[in-house]
């Protein structure tokens, strides 16, 4: 079964709901530049609003040391996600498994890239785009990803409710990360769009298991 990380919430009602449905994730952006950034003191009611079992990640880009240990000491964090230009010693220094996102430049190498990364929890591929750091809201040519990386992955990248069954499909990807695509403008999540979501997941996780 495809598991699921939704990225971006800012209110513990849209949280609360995220774990509701089933989603595996909730991702708490710690950029100010994002309209999905959150406080800390805003994380940690979010937190609070969800499942004890859901799994919290916290996402940063290019925040120093005392920065990523202020949120620590503050929410519950569970992973880490790292998506600058953070190296392993960086993203491992802080005794939590942390997430590396890559960002799929048209010159990049994936396995290349990944294997910088040995100690990540999971890579999480993630679409391109000149100045920015995630939640581009495009995708990226799947096409490019290792058949057989042997690690743990997660696609991120333009996901949305119409087309997650295609990318599910395409990439066998097990998990698959979303956060613009559930939006109903920069920031704001639409729950319906949310639902939407998960559907096409299961119904295309329903598909594959056909299919076997």
């Amino acid at each position: 079964m495809t598991r699921v990380k939704s990225c971006g919430a800012r209110s513990p009602a849209v949280a609360e709901h995220v774990s509701a449905v089933g989603a595996d994730a909730l991702g708490l952006v710690f950029f100010g530049p994002s309209p999905r950034a959150v406080s800390v003191d805003a994380a940690v009611e979010v937190a609070a609003a969800v499942d004890p079992l859901l799994t919290i990640v916290g996402l940063f880009v290019n925040a120093d040391r005392r920065e990523v240990e202020n949120v620590l000491e503050r929410c519950p964090i569970d992973v880490l996600q790292f998506h600058g230009d953070e190296d392993e010693a960086f993203c491992a220094q802080f005794g939590r498994p942390f997430f590396k996102a890559i960002a799929m430049r048209p010159e990049l190498d994936p396995r290349s890239t990944a294997s910088r990364f040995p100690l990540a929890r999971a890579l999480l591929f993630d679409a391109w785009s000149e100045g920015r750091s995630g939640g581009t809201g495009k995708t990226f040519d799947w096409e490019r990803l290792p058949p057989d990386l042997g690690r743990r992955w997660i696609l991120a990248g333009g996901l949305n409710p119409e087309n997650v069954a295609d990318a599910i499909t395409g990439t066998n990807a097990p998990v698959v990360d979303v956060s613009g695509g559930v939006e109903s403008r920069p920031g704001v999540k639409d729950i319906a769009r949310i639902d939407a979501f998960m559907a096409a997941v299961r119904a295309a996780d329903e598909r594959q298991a056909e299919q076997k």
